[in-house]
């Protein structure tokens, strides 16, 4: 059984924690996917992690026990980015989180 496509988006930026912004699966989660990248998302595969924040609802803060596993991902954002911590609240640090 092939298992089903998912994606989770969050957003930093101007918020004081990561925040669920968009989230589907299937046919959703393809167009979430393509979009990121269409605008320069960054798009990482963390099934374990996208399992748990695909639990939350849209608008909702990742939960304190999340906060180590999303920082990871938001590091790597920082590293692609050429960023600092800090400069996503100029910026804009965020990223989309895929399982296939």
């Amino acid at each position: 059984m092939k298992p089903r496509k998912q994606a989770v988006a969050l957003e930093y930026g101007m918020n004081d924690v990561p925040v669920v912004i968009a989230k589907g699966d299937e046919h959703l989660a393809e167009r979430l996917i393509e979009e990121a990248r269409r605008q320069g998302v960054y798009v990482t595969q963390d099934p374990q992690l996208l399992a748990l924040l695909g639990r939350l609802n849209v608008d909702d803060e990742i939960p304190p026990e999340l906060y180590t596993a999303v920082a990871v991902i938001l590091s790597w954002v920082y590293w692609l980015k050429g960023m600092r911590p800090g400069d996503e609240k100029r910026g804009g640090a965020g990223g989309v989180d895929e399982a296939a």
